[in-house]
């Protein structure tokens, strides 16, 4: 039996889900990938796969061995790429999962410049605020906001982002202009932020001259996707505090105005995310790279505010 080619059509059928499309995206007839599993299966004395009529699942062995076979033809990859003129144009599969509002606001609008760059790379982005596992999901990067704290995992940090506060002009007409962070203890509702971890409330302190506001007050919302809380402020149903970039355009059309100027919060760290034992392949080098050059030059990442302290 050829092992590498029976590894390579069980990861095929896992990730295309049926035998049909497997042998379809790797140019074989539909009986060889089916043969080639089995022969696999009898070598390891093992069943990797359950079968019906109408779909294919991972047995829990299957799922084991889909988790070392992937890294090991990962690994096989870059090293024909080492030894070849992919070292130059790098190419592959490239499984990158970020952040929902990096991913839609700022990464994936700049993509057609990546693929202009690199057009032989094919990237499968993973677009939300779940957290991944990146060993067990066999990722090879992540982008992540804050503070990282698995220290087992290698980052770099390439940016960094601050929250600011804004509401629709409907809602401010309802409910006043707030002129302190600290008006929003009264008269006010906020929409808040719950963590996708825990399902805990979000706390942030804003400061300004070297006096600290700690903002909580009181909610009729809280989310867990950034995204959706642009949306709820847009819609009139609070005071949001979100990421500049998240904001800019609605703020430009007046569809939110900002608010307190001057103040800020702290400045919190973006990293890009590996694992330890993972060589770091041309095709990930290029991608962490031009990641911190997109992000060093946008205008909204690492700015305090849309609105300029008085």
């Amino acid at each position: 039996m050829d092992k590498f080619s029976a590894m390579q059509a069980f990861v095929r059928v896992v990730e295309a889900g049926t035998f049909t499309k497997a042998a379809d995206s790797m140019g074989m007839p539909k009986p060889t990938v089916t043969r080639l599993i089995q022969t696999l299966e009898q070598s390891l004395d093992t069943k990797l796969l359950n079968r019906t009529t109408r779909k294919v699942t991972v047995t829990a062995d299957g799922a084991a061995y889909y988790e070392r076979a992937g890294r090991l033809l990962g690994d096989m990859e870059e090293l024909e790429a080492s030894m070849s003129r992919a070292k130059a144009s790098p190419r592959g599969r490239l499984k990158v999962d970020i952040p929902a509002s990096l991913g839609m606001a700022v990464v994936i609008p700049a993509l057609p410049d990546f693929y202009a760059r690199y057009p032989d790379i094919q990237l499968e982005l993973g677009v939300s605020d779940r957290p991944v596992d990146i060993i067990a999901e066999n990722v090879d990067c992540v982008i992540r906001g804050g503070e990282i704290t698995d220290q087992s995992l290698v980052a770099r940090r390439i940016g960094e982002f601050y929250l600011m506060s804004c509401a629709s002009p409907a809602y401010l007409k309802r409910h006043g202009v707030p002129e302190h962070p600290r008006d929003l203890e009264h008269g006010h509702k906020l929409i808040r932020y719950v963590s996708q971890r825990d399902g805990k409330l979000y706390t942030l302190t804003v400061h300004k001259d070297g006096e600290a506001v700690e903002i909580e007050g009181q909610h009729q919302l809280a989310v867990n996707d950034s995204n959706a809380g642009v949306a709820a402020a847009l819609a009139g149903l609070g005071i949001l505090y979100t990421l500049t970039f998240l904001v800019q355009h609605h703020i430009s059309s007046g569809a939110l105005e900002p608010l307190f100027a001057g103040w800020c919060t702290e400045a919190k760290p973006i990293h890009v995310v590996y694992p330890p034992n993972r060589h770091l392949s041309n095709k990930v080098r290029v991608f962490v790279d031009w990641v911190a050059e997109l992000f060093a030059k946008h205008d909204l990442i690492q700015r305090k505010s849309t609105l300029p302290a008085p």
